[in-house]
């Protein structure tokens, strides 16, 4: 009965074939659709099982064909990705990370030196005020000023902060 069942599956595959191609095309590539498809019908020549749906058991044996290829492509990116670390290449990556850094210092101390620029008083204001989150009215009493000088001083730290900004995008 198997001999009978082997034939079975031969000839629906070769009926099929195409279809099958297809089906592995859409899931692989164009590319590779030609190697899975000869690699399916060496394997549909080593089955020794009944088989009772000879086309559902192809699409099958297509599915985990695509399934495997899959893995592998993942396996060997681990690989590369594995020698890649190992031969230090991770410094190309790294690099652009410590620019970034730098820049983001570089950035504050203009940051910083704008605002010392528009006045002590101003910056204190400015940073209790954006960076602690104090309220307007409680820095007003803290520093024994009114509520309009801080916002005098806020308006004052806003605009050279501006200027720096579109300083920065004229640049």
């Amino acid at each position: 009965m198997q001999g009978e069942s082997q034939n079975i599956l031969v000839a629906t595959f070769m009926q099929h074939r195409d279809a099958l191609a297809r089906f592995l095309a859409i899931r692989c590539g164009t590319d590779s659709a030609e190697d899975l498809t000869q690699e399916l019908w060496i394997k549909v020549q080593q089955v020794r099982t009944d088989v009772d749906v000879p086309l559902a058991y192809l699409y099958q044996m297509a599915h985990r064909l695509v399934l495997d290829t899959r893995r592998g492509a993942s396996r060997g990116r681990d690989r590369e990705q594995d020698w890649s670390f190992t031969q230090g290449i991770t410094e190309a990556i790294e690099a652009p990370m410590a620019e970034r850094a730098l820049l983001a210092r570089e950035h504050l101390q203009q940051i910083e030196q704008t605002l010392a620029e528009v006045g002590s008083r101003a910056m204190r204001i400015f940073t209790r005020y954006r960076v602690d989150g104090i309220e307007q009215r409680r820095i007003a009493e803290e520093m024994g000023i009114s509520i309009s000088t801080v916002e005098k001083d806020l308006r004052r730290s806003y605009a050279a902060l501006a200027r720096l900004r579109d300083d920065s995008d004229a640049v």
